[in-house]
């Protein structure tokens, strides 16, 4: 009898394995004629999970890190697929339609001569991929897809890419893809936004390439908000080296809007009023908050973290503003809108703002947010493409 059920598990392993491995399968037709789409790229955002569809437009994604992804399916001459999906102990099967894409010609807007597009070009390598050490390792492999704007009278840049974005981090050792979309630098308000999905790839490298890519990543990771969002649900923020505190702003009543100095200078521009533009130039620098305050007592973990209905979804949610000290790192950057107290040691500071009434923000297990990102101010601000890591990244070891 034990001999039976030996040689039937022996006979079942490799397709009880296969099942276990191959989280998520499907197949990809177009939805007009029903036709498999080879060649497809198939991909989980954010990750280093991505593959591409066979001949009959199959597809298999395998050893995936639990948590909630957004799946993206990208192929010429089709619209860019997306659908959530949240990975767990079922395998998910899915057969996807692709909708035809209808092709336009962009209007061709001649708006400066080649210096022009090489100084805009700069200004978004920077805002982009950053200016740190990694940063000066990346290389972006195709900068001709990129239609860069650049909107004078409102020092605001705007960037977009009808492919993939393709570029090369040997600070980290990733091939990072991306499908940019909306790029926007605002030098008045100090925002910079972007959308888009990417996909992560290891880098060849050799042994003595791979260690220093092993370190680099885990300085990346230490005291990042991934790092963060897993300390949160884990209940170990003190032990992560986080100090969490409710902040409270008093604005600046000297200080317009955003959106009134945008306005002003814009008008005052077009009247050709250099002093009056001038003028509002010199109030957007002026400090946002006229006083702030730092509550005493750190936040705890069961205070600012909620379950919901979805298994490894959690949600934050906090009263005004959410002031992160890492403890474990110094940063000497002077951020203008970011309260210091004087004795407090350079520590890495980060404030977050969440937007959804009442505010909340969802993130999953991986420590990453899932839907609206808060808005982050002070070290988290500084974050670029330079020192992403994939969302299914592991740490090698704890920080010195």
């Amino acid at each position: 009898m034990r001999l039976s059920w030996l040689v039937l598990l022996l006979f079942l392993w490799p397709v009880l394995t296969r099942a276990q491995n191959e989280n998520i399968t499907g197949k990809v037709i177009g939805k007009e004629t029903k036709s498999p789409v080879s060649r497809a790229s198939v991909f989980l955002s954010n990750s280093s999970f991505g593959t591409i569809t066979s001949a009959d437009g199959s597809f298999s994604l395998s050893k995936i890190r639990p948590g909630q992804y957004t799946l993206v399916v990208t192929a010429i001459g089709f619209t860019d697929y997306t659908k959530t999906v949240l990975v767990a102990d079922e395998p998910i099967k899915l057969n996807i339609e692709m909708e035809p894409k209808v092709i336009q010609l962009r209007e061709v807007v001649i708006s400066g001569n080649k210096s022009d597009w090489k100084r805009n070009y700069e200004q978004f390598k920077r805002e982009f991929i950053g200016t740190d050490e990694n940063a000066k390792n990346c290389e972006v492999i195709n900068p001709s897809i990129l239609n860069i704007t650049y909107h004078k009278t409102q020092q605001v840049l705007e960037v977009d890419a009808d492919q993939f974005l393709v570029v090369e981090n040997r600070g980290l050792g990733y091939r990072v893809k991306f499908l940019l979309k909306n790029f926007k630098s605002d030098k008045i308000a100090g925002n910079i936004s972007y959308e888009g999905q990417r996909l992560f790839e290891e880098l060849p490298g050799n042994e003595a390439q791979k260690k220093r890519w092993r370190i680099n990543r885990d300085l990346a990771y230490y005291g990042s908000p991934m790092h963060f969002y897993r300390a949160l649900y884990t209940d170990k923020l003190k032990e992560e080296g986080f100090d969490v505190r409710k902040l409270t702003r008093y604005p600046n009543t000297d200080r317009p809007s955003d959106e009134v100095i945008h306005r002003k200078i814009e008008m005052f521009t077009s009247l050709r009023r250099g002093d009056s533009v001038n003028h509002y130039i010199e109030l957007s620098n002026l400090s946002k908050y006229a006083h702030e305050r730092i509550a005493t007592v750190p936040w705890a973990s069961f205070e600012l973290l909620r379950s919901t209905q979805e298994t490894g979804i959690y949600a934050i949610t906090y009263p005004n503003y959410l002031y992160v000290i890492y403890t474990k790192k110094r940063d000497e950057t002077n951020f203008k809108d970011i309260y210091r107290p004087l004795d407090m040691p350079n520590y890495e500071i980060s404030v977050c703002t969440l937007f959804n009434s009442p505010p909340y923000s969802l993130f999953d297990k991986n420590g990453v947010v899932v839907g609206e990102s808060p808005l982050y101010e002070g070290t988290w601000s500084k974050l670029r493409l330079s020192e992403l890591l994939p969302v299914d990244y592991e740490p090698s070891d704890k920080p010195k």
